[in-house]
């Protein structure tokens, strides 16, 4: 992997998730970044116009992330061209006792920064939701 500005963010995102530290994710984003995770309407997200800027992304991890026990990322293949990068893989969620995957592929684009300036998730809820499974 080359440094870039999106894999450095990309990590520093993933990082922060893993260590539930909402702080830290928050000063990965630009002031105007966007996350649609996923892409599209969902129960995150019923319009399907994505999060934009500080205030929505926080309110995206209070909804999201904050009520989950444990987000894994095990990706298998990652592309990166300028200052963008796709990840394909799987996200895996454990919260009340059960497990889920959101299979997919998972883009981060960054400024000359470093900031991430859009996080965009490609995964299916429903083929998500079918993956659950007790723990």
């Amino acid at each position: 992997m080359t440094d870039n500005a999106a894999h450095e963010a990309g990590r520093r995102s993933r990082e922060a998730v893993i260590a539930r530290d909402k702080d830290a994710w928050l000063a990965v984003f630009a002031d105007d970044a966007i996350v649609e995770d996923p892409i599209g309407p969902s129960h995150f997200d019923p319009e399907g116009k994505g999060h934009r800027g500080r205030d929505a992304i926080s309110a995206f991890w209070d909804k999201a992330i904050a009520p989950t026990d444990k987000i894994e990322f095990n990706f298998v293949d990652t592309f990166q061209c300028g200052n963008e990068e796709a990840n394909v893989g799987s996200i895996v969620i454990t919260t009340a006792g059960y497990q889920v995957t959101a299979e997919g592929v998972f883009t981060y684009k960054a400024d000359d920064d470093g900031k991430l300036l859009a996080l965009r998730a490609y995964w299916e809820v429903d083929r998500a939701t079918a993956s659950a499974r007790k723990i």
